[in-house]
């Protein structure tokens, strides 16, 4: 199985960043090609082009702006976020790379006004998101990045996929302790894989 691990965290020695190393070292453990993209390393400008807009419905003249990253979507078998949760949203370059990559053509289909999953070959997506804000808060915001893996992407990936999550809450106020449970936590799960 080949994994895309998409990584949205600008700092190189977050807690997210340590978690990110053990998910990738466990996935790797357990067998699994990883591609490992750190969307901030790797300069991913989330802006759609003027093009891109000109030419979204027209597959795959859409493409040129991202194909490099369209390519190591459609390559892999199933895909993880890591990202915080800012301002009750992912950050702007993991939601300007959904608006840039999942196009029509690559993510879903249009016909007769109608949305049709793509993402054939996408067996598995999950997510682990870092929130500061406590559980109880995020759910009465109503969680829109759980939402958005479980129902979204998990409608656009193959039949028979699954769409997991795992939310870790409170990490601002979080000791060392709590956060180093949680990677490990974390990385048995996709030890797991």
């Amino acid at each position: 199985m080949r994994v895309f691990v998409l990584f949205a965290h600008p700092l190189e020695t977050s807690f997210l960043a340590r978690l990110r190393k053990r998910v990738v070292e466990a996935l790797r453990g357990a067998g699994r090609e990883v591609d490992d993209c750190d969307l901030y390393a790797e300069n991913f400008n989330p802006v759609m082009s003027r093009e891109t807009f000109l030419h979204y419905l027209d597959a795959p003249a859409n493409r040129a702006q991202a194909r490099a990253y369209i390519d190591r979507l459609l390559a892999a078998d199933a895909l993880v976020l890591i990202s915080p949760v800012w301002h009750d949203g992912f950050p702007a370059i993991l939601k300007g790379f959904f608006d840039c990559v999942f196009l029509p053509g690559v993510a879903f289909t249009m016909e007769n006004g109608r949305f049709l999953p793509a993402l054939r070959n996408i067996k598995r997506v999950a997510a682990v998101c870092s929130y500061g804000a406590e559980r109880a808060r995020t759910v009465a915001m109503g969680d829109p990045q759980r939402r958005f893996v479980k129902n979204s992407l998990g409608a656009q990936i193959g039949p028979g996929g699954r769409a997991g999550f795992i939310g870790l809450y409170d990490m601002d106020a979080a000791s060392a302790d709590k956060k180093a449970r949680a990677i490990e936590r974390v990385a048995r799960a996709f030890s797991r894989w």
